[in-house]
């Protein structure tokens, strides 16, 4: 196994941990925890993407990640109100 597909592995093993967590209802699907694996996930299997030049990925990783963001950040806005 290479540098890219350790880092992909890691990435999507993270979004799948958190998938199958919160499914399981052992998280939160709208916590903070859920969105952390999920932002960490994207990154890292975006970045495996990037290094192997598989642009379909990048922009689905990338989008994933984004998107976990503004979750994370509405979840921690609904807690703080």
């Amino acid at each position: 196994m290479v540098y890219n597909d350790i880092i992909g592995s890691i990435g999507v093993g993270l979004i799948l941990i958190a998938y199958f967590l919160g499914t399981e209802k052992l998280i939160k699907n709208d916590g903070k925890l859920y969105f952390v694996l999920n932002i960490i996930g994207a990154g890292l299997a975006c970045y495996a993407s990037l290094l192997i030049n598989y642009w379909p990925f990048v922009i689905l990783e990338g989008t994933w990640m984004l998107v976990s963001i503004y979750g994370l950040m509405r979840a921690m806005r609904i807690k703080m109100t």
